[in-house]
């Protein structure tokens, strides 16, 4: 009976808690607003120059919705240009995602692929992707291909890298208690070894699809003629910063939600280590 009634005003107070962090995570952006604003009130340079937020946020709300034109061309015309975007980043990065952990693990496990495939793609990769712009526009011309091209070489190499250290640090007692436990080497990999692996691979996923959405962009300004990327550049020459800004804004919402899409999956997938985690602690 105690039990149960001190198990109510916990459960009273478990939103409670939960929207306290919700409001400590405002707590910045909000301070950030308030100063760009009061900075932008000054005057201490043109509106043209450094839009207000209210400035911003009315140019957003009329490149989403359309309600007075003032984004011009834009105007209504937002879901568009991310979806474009968004299409060129998940492209991209899935097959950067199946690829790099394909051969990461590869590397990681097996010493002939470690000695024949790693020292390529470590020449490969202090390459900046941007560099690979002129022969990426040459060889698929000013398309999707480009973007999707440039955004693959950016999410590649750290799902690439982190699958490796995954696989190079997992347990070897895990290993060796699967040996005695007659498993074979498929067996190991399979149910011992990517297991151990994914909390890096994830790691890896998580910084690849933030390179993915940089890259995207990059693509769109010189490859591409449509998307985020595109509205922010073309704005630019036409001197409208606040749509400038509002891609901008554009652009950092939508990776902070990617990033939360794969964190989301990443707890799902790894409840096991969780529950591991809080066994041990108990204990």
């Amino acid at each position: 009976m105690t039990s149960v009634i001190d198990a109510a005003p916990a459960r009273r107070a478990f939103p409670l808690t939960r929207a306290f962090q919700g409001l400590e995570r405002l707590v910045v952006p909000a301070l950030l607003i308030a100063g760009w604003e009061a900075f932008a009130r000054s005057g201490m340079l043109p509106p043209a120059l450094l839009p207000a937020p209210s400035a911003v946020l009315h140019a957003l709300g009329d490149w989403v919705f359309g309600f007075d034109e003032t984004t011009q061309t834009y105007s209504g015309h937002w879901l568009r240009d991310a979806f474009a975007s968004a299409l060129r980043v998940f492209g991209g990065f899935a097959l950067a995602s199946l690829l790099g952990i394909l051969a990461g693990v590869a590397i990681g496990w097996s010493r002939l692929f470690e000695k024949t495939l790693e020292p390529t793609l470590q020449m490969l990769r202090p390459i900046p992707p941007v560099s690979w712009i002129p022969l990426a526009i040459i060889w698929f011309g000013i398309a999707d291909k480009p973007a999707i091209f440039l955004v693959f070489l950016g999410a590649f190499f750290p799902v690439l890298m982190n699958s490796i250290h995954g696989v190079k640090t997992v347990d070897h007692n895990l290993v060796r208690a699967g040996a005695m436990m007659g498993a074979n080497g498929r067996q190991m990999l399979t149910d011992i070894v990517l297991p151990a692996a994914l909390p890096s691979v994830f790691a890896g996923l998580r910084i690849a699809v933030g390179s993915a959405w940089m890259l995207t962009v990059t693509a769109e300004m010189v490859a591409v003629k449509s998307g985020l990327g595109y509205v922010l550049w073309d704005s630019y020459y036409f001197l409208r910063y606040d749509i400038v800004l509002a891609a901008m804004i554009s652009i950092g919402l939508l990776g902070y939600l990617s990033d939360l899409g794969i964190k989301a999956i990443m707890e799902r997938t790894l409840r096991w280590q969780q529950t591991t985690t809080v066994q041990g602690r108990a204990s």
